[in-house]
């Protein structure tokens, strides 16, 4: 499934855009001097997370992720998990109160689950900004990030508002309305796989590590990450429309639920051995 980068708007200067973030020569020489160069810890207080999880068939998942790489699975189906949300000034720790002087932008993790306990596969990211995008894969392995035309994610009260229109480029597209609600029952497929709601939430949204596979390497990257969200803070959702085409065309209702805010640390890149 490949993660190459075609810039929203058609033309010259997208086109050019797309060759520096696809360039596998800028991203050998930013290894080999990163590579000596201890790792700043990145830092975000992040607001407004919207989970939407769907069981997938397990083997067309399978698909979609390097050979070796087992999926967890419960009766032939695996999650596929959306999360998205807004960084509140994502950047080094070690900027201390400086970092309240970088920008917040849009961010969405599209994602399965490893056999691994707490380990996910990133099968998409994308930002709002062509500065992050650009940069994640400039300066990065783990992030791959695509740029949407369009990006909206927001809260007006009790409802969610999710947008990811793709116009010519790379992004997937993703429309989702979901609003508070007080219920706390999982959807049939994942009752099956989960004993209860806090079981589901705690599965699908407290993970330590992500993983890609870095094209032209055949290697895969690894990031630790520190995302310590408090379950008795979670807020259940009702699915007031979605659209996934990602999901599959018979994916059904999401198992949606959001975390009003919780601090993300980006602890450690690596690439693993060959």
């Amino acid at each position: 499934m490949t993660n190459a980068y075609i810039h929203p708007t058609p033309g010259l200067p997208g086109r050019l855009l797309a060759r520096l973030a696809n360039s596998r020569r800028l991203a050998g020489v930013r290894r080999a001097v990163f590579s000596r160069l201890p790792f700043l810890t990145l830092e975000s207080n992040v607001r407004d997370v919207v989970y939407l999880t769907w069981m997938m068939d397990a083997a067309t998942a399978q698909a979609m992720v390097p050979a070796g790489l087992r999926l967890w699975q419960h009766n032939g189906l695996t999650p596929f998990s959306i999360l998205t949300y807004r960084h509140g000034h994502f950047g080094p720790a070690l900027a201390g109160p400086a970092r309240r002087l970088l920008p917040s932008p849009l961010q969405s993790n599209w994602r399965f689950y490893l056999e691994e306990p707490g380990k996910v596969y990133f099968v998409r990211n994308i930002m709002d900004s062509t500065v992050h995008a650009l940069g994640t894969r400039i300066f990065s392995d783990i992030l791959p990030t695509h740029l949407p035309k369009r990006f909206v994610h927001e809260r007006d009260g009790e409802e969610y508002t999710t947008v990811i229109d793709p116009g010519a480029g790379s992004a997937p597209l993703l429309k989702a309305r979901t609003r508070v609600s007080g219920g706390r029952e999982l959807p049939h497929d994942l009752a099956c796989a989960f004993g209860n709601w806090e079981e589901a939430v705690r599965f699908l949204a407290c993970q330590h590590t992500a993983m890609i596979e870095v094209p032209g390497l055949g290697r895969m990257a690894e990031s630790e990450i520190s995302l310590p969200i408090a379950l008795d803070e979670v807020l259940p959702l009702d699915e007031t429309s979605v659209a996934c085409p990602m999901a599959g065309a018979n994916a059904g209702t999401p198992f949606c639920f959001a975390v009003p805010r919780v601090r993300f640390r980006v602890l450690s890149e690596s690439l693993a051995a060959s």
